[in-house]
This record gives C-alpha cells, structure tokens and sequence, in this order.
C-alpha cells in the first residue's frame, strides 16, 4: 500500500476533526484578528508541506454531487460531471465530463501516471462505493456509449397527443381491418350449398343476406337496383305542380315510390316559375318533368317510360353529368313573386297622420283614445289637396270604405258633421292582432276573389306538401311548415286582409274563404300560442288569437260562431258574437249549414281531418267530408242495446242539426254509407226508443 495509504487516512483524519471541531475552538483576538488553534495550523502546514509529494489522482480528485454521495450498493450511477461510481458488482460507470469534447474511445478523463495508483483506487472501489476520491478509467469498448442527460423539454415542444399516446384512429382501423378479414375469411369458407347464401338475382350471382361468425351475426344487405341507379345520379330531376292537382299528386307518388329525389316547384306559390314553365313548354299545363335541361314530358310519358323499361336508361344519360345552368332555375326563397302597389290615398293619409290632431277626448260619457274630430280632417284634406269641400268630404268618404279611418262607435262609414274618428292602427283591438306589424299595410287592396283563391293554393300546397301532413290528414308537423316557404308567404298574405272588402264575396267563395281561413288560422295559432290545455288556454285560442280582416276583429270563435253558424252563441256561451248594429253582420249567411263543423279543424285529435276548401265545389267537398268523418269512429251503432255514439261534437251544436234527437239521426243517415246506414235505417223504421250517447272528445293536439 505505502506511505500515500498512510497519508491518506491521515488527511480524511484531519479534514473530519475540522468539520466536527466544536465552534468554542474558533475565536478572536484583542484586536478582532481571526485567531487559529496552533493544532489546526500545524494540519494546514502539513497539508502544504506533502502536496508535491501527493499523486496527482488523489489532491486532484473528481467531484461528486453531495447529494449522490450515500449510494446503496445494487445501485450504479452515472455522475453528471464525469467520474465514475461503483455498482454491486465491482463493474465501473463512467461519466464523461462536459469539458471533454474528444472521444471517450481515445481519451482519457483524468491521466494517472503510476498503474499502481490504479490499482489502489481499484481495491478502494471494491472496499465501498462511498468513496468520493476515485480514479477515473478509460472508456471500455465494448460498454454502451454514454450520453448527456436529455435538455428539459418546453411546452412548445412537448409530444402531441397523438405521439404520446395510442391513437385511437389507429386501433379502430385495426380493428376493422382484422373484422374485415374474419368476414372475407368467413365468406370465402362458406360454400354455395351450406343454407348461408340466397340466391336472388342471378345477374348479381349471389346475394348474401345472413351469415355467422362465431360470437358475431352479421346481415348484409345489398342495395336495390333504384339505389344503385341513385348512385349514378348526378343531375336534377325538377317537377312542374300545381295545388290541389290529381295529376300532380301522383307523380309526387311516383318518384316517392322509386325513391328518386326530386326538385318540385308548384306554381300556385311561385308564380314566377309559372312564366318560366309557359316559355319552356309553350304551356302552363302541369305536372311537366325535366331531367336536368331536358324536357321529359307528362305523367303519362313518365309512365310510359317505366313500363318499357328505358327509364333507367333515360335517366342515365341525361341525369348523370352535374345539372347544368340551363336547367330550370330552383324558386328563390324568401322573397315575394307579387308587386304590392300603394294605395292612391296613401300620400293623403300620411298627410293627415301627421297634422291631425290626435288626442283622448270624453264623447257620450265615454273615454275614448286616439280620435280626431271629422270636420278637421275634412280642413285637413282641402288644404293639402287645394280643393273644394265637396271633394274633401268624398276623400273622406274613401277612406272610411277603405278601412284606413274608422268612427269610434262604428256608427257611419263617414258624414259630415260632429262626429269622431280614428285610424286603423289606433283601434283598441289592433295590437292583438297576429297579422298586424307595427304598422298597417297602406297597399291598394286586392280583389277579394283573389285573396281567396290565393289562399286556398297556399294551404293545397302545404297538406300536399310530403312531410307536413300524414296521408290520413290527421296529423300535422306544425314546426316543419312553420319553417316552409310555404307558411311565410301565408303569413304575408295575412296581412293584406287587413283592408279587404268582404262585401265582394259571393256566397260560395265567402263559404270557402272563412273555411279555409279557419283552418289556417288554427295551424298559425298553435305555432304563436300552442295547443289548448284546459277552459282557460281554450278562451285564448278561440277567442283571443285573432286576425284583423277587412277593418275588424275576427277570430277563431267570431268566424265560426258568428259567421259560419249565422251568429249563433258558440257551446256553454250567453251572448252572441255580433250585437245589434256590429259593421260584420253583412257576412252573416241567410242560413246554418251544420256541414261545416265537418270542415272545421281545431286541431285536436277528436277534430275532423285537416282540409281546404275551393269556391266552386265547396258543397261537394264538405259533403264528402262529413261521409269521411261518419266512416272512420264518427258513429258506432250497437243494434242489440239500440243505442248510436256520436261524436260530441253533434251534442255541443244540436242546435244547427234539428234539436231532437230524431232529427239528428234522420239528418246523421243522410251521410251514412254501407252497414251503419243499414242498421241505422231499420232502427229509426222500427220507432223504439233509440239512445244517443255522445262520446268524449279528445283536446289533445293532432300531433
């Protein structure tokens, strides 16, 4: 070992007693000089004295970091500043030091001269792995290269997700892939006459329908020949309709049944497509079928077509390249084909807006609001129109019939004199009115007939309209067609009812445009307001959602009761709709016809089916309605106890059906057909007693 063993020992000696010297051993002197022990002096000399006798590997030791200094013995560390540590085994880690930028394969950490120096600090490493004096070694070849520690990693360049974690794209893909190849597997074992494939089409060679993997039942199902033509489809198929049309309905029925989408553009809601129809075809004759540009014809061709076969091929060559700019352009949603025109008075009106004196003003021990005396609108309009007092007093005549003034008791339409006034936007009533908008409409009223006809195409359109109203008619999807097209343009034709002049109406075209109007008024209703729940949501629906038409109020309870039914008071109500001298009496037909509660839609579900009426049929079709009615649990007979059940709705309206309960039978097989008018035929020949038993009625909606 020698004398550097010695010396060595004696150092750590020395080191430890001045790490554990106590405190009381340090001192100053008389003049603050730091003092020191002669002891530790006598250490320090004798550390300066052998330092040039000491090897190098030893007063030139590699440092280790203080807080790897207390190793277990299984362990082997790499220091980060170059050295070497000890492991279990005796085996030797090196550290290759920051500074050292050479190859560890050709250079030595720290050089030892004497061989034997290493072979001390070798037995000194195999004594402990504590030692932090320890020699360094050169790089063995065969060990791994080490490497620097790895720098800390910002956020900016920490892994994604997808790198650090499994990706689960990547699993599904697997796992499908290994799916797919079970079935390939599967289908490729299974023969053609195990019962796993049936043959359907020879053309197609086989079509497998059901087949097995163990723990898996898989059903494939090929697509049908009108799918795959479907496919190949790249154009348009665009259909000319109109409302309320046979022809049109059943090619609808037709491309419904083949499952072929189509493009319909009814011309009875875009009128403006109706002048593209006419410079296309010559004609406004509908239904008309265009692939892409391509004119096809009628129904009649179209079924022509299907029944020889060249369909299928006609649609391919002319449906499959992308429809063209030549082809019928679709309608423009949201924008109205009709050109309002301002009515004449509209200047003078705004004129009279602005100068009149409009005020609250007690008349007849009454407070009425917003009214202005006639001679100063008569004033008014001379100076404006620099005219003579005659004229003055017919302007003012015009535009009481006109609806843009009113008397504020209804008395006159206008005279001259001391009576009051007020515009149409100021009535009490106005502002619950769901056609009114802020403001009234000013335009030239339109010819009444033509309000009915449009509305009645409108609302075809709508129950045509596939999606809106089940087939049967007895249900509706009020939130698809309050979002249609079909729906706002109703609602903006509201609004031209405000001035209309019901007086113009015949009676078949009043009969129908307040049917049609009704029911229109209910699916606008239940939009705005919702279905009725009880008495209280009942009076809101009926009698609080109205429209104002022709200068007045009307709603839902006022049109059937007091117009439809001659004024009748309406179930469980004291009063009539119109008192003595109401400006609405004149739509008051001279007679009840009790057909009409089989044309009346509440929407509920005990409520005859939704229906729309026109003017030159009316009759026929509310006959047909009350048949329609009567057959689907409008009636049940049971012949044994001799007792009818009726619908309620008979009961509540007794009245408009006879009264007695013989009349309303006798009047009920009027519109009987087949068994039930049989039985209920030889009943009333019988003349015993028959029992009437009204049954419920069903208030929730026809959802």
């Amino acid at each position: 070992m020698g004398h550097h063993w010695y010396f060595g020992c004696f150092l750590k000696f020395s080191l430890l007693s001045i790490f554990f010297l106590p405190l009381k051993s340090l001192r100053f002197d008389r003049y603050g000089f730091f003092c020191v022990p002669p002891f530790l002096l006598y250490i320090y000399t004798s550390c300066f004295f052998f330092k040039f006798s000491i090897p190098s590997s030893i007063m030139n030791p590699i440092e280790i970091n203080p807080e790897q200094d207390k190793v277990c013995d299984a362990d082997q560390k790499i220091i980060p500043n170059g050295g070497v540590r000890a492991g279990q085994d005796g085996d030797v880690e090196v550290g290759k030091s920051s500074e050292n930028k050479e190859d560890s394969d050709s250079t030595e950490v720290n050089k030892t001269p004497d061989s034997d120096v290493a072979k001390e600090a070798d037995h000194q490493i195999n004594c402990n792995g504590h030692n932090k004096y320890i020699p360094t070694s050169k790089a063995q070849v065969h060990l791994p290269k080490p490497e620097p520690p790895k720098p800390k990693m910002e956020r900016s360049q920490s892994l994604s997700i997808a790198e650090s974690m499994p990706s689960i794209g990547k699993y599904i893909r697997d796992r499908s892939s290994s799916f797919s190849a079970a079935i390939r597997n599967r289908l490729s074992s299974v023969k053609e006459g195990s019962g796993d494939f049936v043959l359907k089409n020879d053309s197609l060679n086989f079509e497998v329908t059901e087949f097995k993997i163990p723990g898996v039942k898989v059903i494939v199902k090929l697509k049908s020949e009108e799918e795959r033509l479907e496919d190949q489809i790249r154009g348009r198929i665009t259909l000319f309709t109109k409302s309320n049309c046979e022809h049109s309905i059943a090619a609808r029925q037709f491309f419904k049944a083949k499952g072929l989408r189509y493009k319909e553009i009814n011309i009875d809601v875009f009128t403006k497509s109706g002048h593209e129809l006419m410079e296309r075809t010559g004609s406004c004759e509908v239904p008309q079928i265009f692939f892409n540009d391509s004119l096809i014809g009628g129904l009649a061709t179209l079924k022509s077509l299907s029944e020889s076969g060249e369909l299928h091929e006609k649609m391919k060559e002319l449906l499959g390249p992308k429809c063209p700019e030549e082809a019928p352009k679709a309608p423009v949603y949201g924008i109205n084909d009709e050109e309002d025109k301002e009515d004449g008075l509209v200047g003078v009106v705004r004129f009279l807006r602005q100068s009149l004196p409009i005020q609250d003003r007690l008349i007849k021990m009454k407070m009425v609001k917003s009214c202005f005396a006639g001679p100063d609108m008569v004033e008014a309009i001379i100076n404006h129109l620099d005219c003579g007092r005659r004229k003055g007093i017919a302007t003012a005549k015009v535009m009481a019939q006109n609806h843009f003034i009113h008397h504020v008791f209804g008395e006159n339409d206008f005279e001259n004199g001391n009576h009051y006034y007020r515009f149409l936007e100021h009535e009490p009533f106005i502002m619950g009115c769901f056609n009114f908008r802020s403001s009234t409409n000013d335009n030239e009223p339109k010819p009444a007939s033509f309000m009915a006809d449009r509305l009645s195409k409108l609302m075809f359109s709508i129950v045509e309209m596939d999606g809106y109203v089940s087939d049967d008619r007895l249900h509706v999807d009020y939130f698809r067609i309050s979002k249609s097209e079909e729906f706002r343009r109703y609602i903006n034709l509201t609004r031209d009812l405000q001035r209309i002049n019901l007086q113009l109406f015949t009676p078949n075209e009043r009969l129908a445009f307040f049917l049609n109007l009704y029911n229109a008024m209910v699916i606008h209703a239940v939009i705005s307001i919702g279905h009725p729940e009880g008495i209280l949501d009942n009076k809101a629906f009926f009698l609080d959602f109205q429209y104002v038409i022709g200068g007045y109020p009307h709603s839902l309870s006022i049109i059937e009761n007091g117009i439809l039914r001659n004024n009748r008071k309406s179930p469980y109500s004291l009063t009539k709709p119109f008192s003595k001298g109401d400006r609405r009496l004149h739509l008051v037909p001279m007679k009840v016809n009790p057909l009409i509660h089989f044309g009346l839609c509440k929407g509920t579900r005990s409520s005859p089916k939704l229906r729309f009426f026109t003017a030159h049929n009316v009759e026929d079709e509310l006959i047909s309605a009350a048949k329609d009615y009567f057959q689907s649990d409008g009636i049940k007979i049971d012949r044994e106890l001799r007792t009818v059940y009726l619908t309620r709705i008979i009961k509540w309206f007794s009245q408009d059906f006879g009264g007695q309960e013989k009349e309303i039978l006798e009047w009920v097989l009027n519109y009987l057909e087949g068994r039930n008018a049989k039985l209920l035929k030889t009943m009333l020949g019988d003349r015993d007693p028959i029992t009437i038993v009204y049954q419920d009625y069903d208030w929730s909606g026809n959802l």
